[in-house]
């Protein structure tokens, strides 16, 4: 079956007392851009992410505010900061790296800091369409020039979901990827 690809790029998800820390009391995020995820968007907000070897400016952070902050990057940022991040499905902070955030109003040091884990949003009803219940993980077809099979995708099911492969630049860009772009879930 095919699937649509979603090329998420390094970002930041903030809970309210963090969002405050970095923007200032009351502060709210303002929305740039629905994602396809439906209630998930791009908000105007940038923050800095930081540690004792380097920075990366202009990280945005995605709205809605969330229950913990969660900082997710590429491996390639991680040697860039000096981190050694944990694979991680979103929400699963479990030895996670800690790294410094700075907002135009004040900055944190938190932990948070993962590699996403490559996913598919699926419905319940899909995983009954698509004959996968029971499974956790997939494998992943890429057609073309640099094409190949990306293995253990995580089937991340979730109520009001849109069906989309995620994948961070470092998996699109070794495949040559883009957002958009369509690839084939492998039966067994």
């Amino acid at each position: 079956m095919k699937v649509s690809v979603g090329v998420s790029n390094r970002h930041v998800h903030l809970k309210k007392t963090d969002l405050e820390k970095l923007f200032g009391k009351g502060y709210e995020l303002e929305n740039i851009g629905d994602l396809n995820q439906p209630g998930q968007f791009k908000s105007s907000s940038l923050v800095t992410i930081k540690t004792k070897k380097s920075e990366i400016n202009k990280v945005r952070v995605l709205g809605p505010i969330r229950d913990y902050t969660q900082i997710e990057i590429s491996k390639t940022d991680s040697y860039k900061l000096g981190l050694n991040p944990p694979v991680r499905n979103s929400g699963d902070l479990s030895d996670s790296e800690k790294i410094i955030i700075v907002g135009p109003k004040g900055e944190i040091e938190t932990d948070g800091c993962i590699i996403a884990t490559r996913h598919i949003h699926i419905l319940k009803e899909q995983m009954k369409l698509y004959n996968l219940v029971g499974k956790e993980k997939v494998n992943v077809l890429i057609s073309g020039e640099k094409g190949g099979i990306i293995s253990d995708v995580y089937l991340k099911v979730a109520p009001n979901s849109f069906f989309e492969l995620h994948l961070d630049t470092d998996d699109a860009n070794a495949h040559l990827l883009k957002s958009g772009d369509i690839v084939e879930i492998l039966e067994d």
